[in-house]
């Protein structure tokens, strides 16, 4: 995205060009062109940004119906393991899987949310949806997983000595570890090739992502993963020694991997909800961009935080060149904002004026702008 006026755009409104925007007031509005025939296309979009963002919701979309399928066939292999082998880290998992299959419905249900236009209830969007629904999932990870497991290892762990055959939970539990692979590698694809266009690893991209759905598939992937091993490795202790101790510490060293899991998951999402501010590498991409604007001369504020997935309010103090009156001022704020707005991953833009001798902000020193810092 660029603020400069020399890099025309048809669908950008210009001063002459009319717009329609609800019964909100400046800077709050959602933008709807008059030369549109359908009345729903937010003006000035970049069709390839949105084709883009499209693109990007229907590929966390699918990573989480994959997570969800590979979990409900999981889970019922499991169940039925567990049935038949007694096994504490066999029950555990099962719980894990059904746990995870219920997160995942949730995750679809937070990906369906928060992509709601945003109306005069909400005037930036529906976005933080996603955050509620996936805090809720973490939260089911926490109670039905981690409790579980536990309770589960606690319980078994005088359990009297016994012989019992685990072919079959070994069975169940290699092909959990390929169906769970087969999901985590897609999440870890969908991260690495985001990762990549901002030059951070996939594990970064992951941690920092403003997507919790793809966060939270991921992690609770390798969370899946990592306790397939684990409770592999507990049940062929047991096996191996007749110590029935062996698979009830397995059952609760998974249950605190999936606490941690959880944990995690409910702090990041905890930091989205109460207001989250964007990298500094974005920050300074947005700084940028106002700067070079002809009619800018000076920012002394610029707040940006994610409202949701891919979406960024920004409130900016600026010193408008020249002597202008002050009709001539809002509308050169209307035309910034519009601007901002025309690039989808802002969901608000708003400006004001700097106050008298206010200290004034400066890009990093050997700066290079990149349109891919908001990717």
């Amino acid at each position: 995205m660029s603020l400069k006026p020399s890099k025309t755009n048809s669908n950008i409104p210009t001063p002459n060009q009319p717009v329609r925007r609800n019964s909100r007031a400046r800077g709050a509005g959602t933008l709807i062109n008059d030369a549109t025939s359908d009345g729903n296309s937010r003006s000035g979009f970049d069709g390839s940004k949105s084709a883009t963002n499209k693109e990007e919701h229907s590929a966390s979309l699918t990573t989480v119906l994959i997570a969800v399928g590979a979990n409900l066939i999981i889970a019922i292999a499991k169940t039925v393991a567990a049935f038949m082998t007694g096994s504490a880290s066999m029950i555990a998992e099962s719980a894990h899987s059904w746990a995870d299959a219920g997160n995942g419905t949730l995750l679809i249900v937070a990906e369906k949310k928060s992509v709601k236009p945003a109306d005069e209830s909400h005037p930036l969007g529906y976005g933080k949806e996603s955050y509620v629904w996936s805090m809720i999932a973490a939260f089911g990870v926490f109670m039905a997983g981690s409790i579980v497991s536990i309770y589960t290892g606690i319980t078994e762990w005088n359990a009297a000595e016994s012989e019992t055959d685990y072919t079959i939970g070994f069975i169940i539990l290699a092909v959990a570890f390929v169906l769970e692979g087969f999901s985590l590698v897609q999440a870890y694809l969908q991260s690495k090739k985001h990762g990549e266009a901002i030059n951070v690893s996939a594990i970064g991209y992951v941690v920092d992502t403003s997507n919790p759905t793809l966060r939270g598939v991921f992690f609770e992937d390798l969370a899946a993963v990592v306790g397939l091993v684990i409770a592999a490795a507990a049940m062929g202790m047991h096996a191996y020694t007749g110590q029935p101790f062996w698979d009830a510490l397995g059952s609760i060293v998974v249950g605190l991997l999936l606490g941690v899991v959880a944990i995690f998951l409910i702090s990041r999402n905890r930091d989205f909800l109460i207001g989250y501010k964007v990298s500094d590498r974005m920050h300074s991409y947005a700084l940028s961009e106002l700067l070079n604007h002809v009619d800018i001369d000076s920012v002394s504020y610029l707040h940006l935080e994610w409202v949701g997935p891919k979406k960024i309010f920004m409130v900016a103090a600026v010193d408008i060149a020249g002597n202008q009156k002050e009709k001539e001022i809002a509308q050169k704020f209307e035309d910034i904002e519009n601007l901002f707005r025309c690039n989808p991953i802002f969901q608000e833009a708003i400006l004001t004026l700097s106050v008298p001798n206010a200290k004034t902000l400066s890009l990093p020193e050997n700066y290079l702008a990149n349109e891919q810092d908001f990717a």
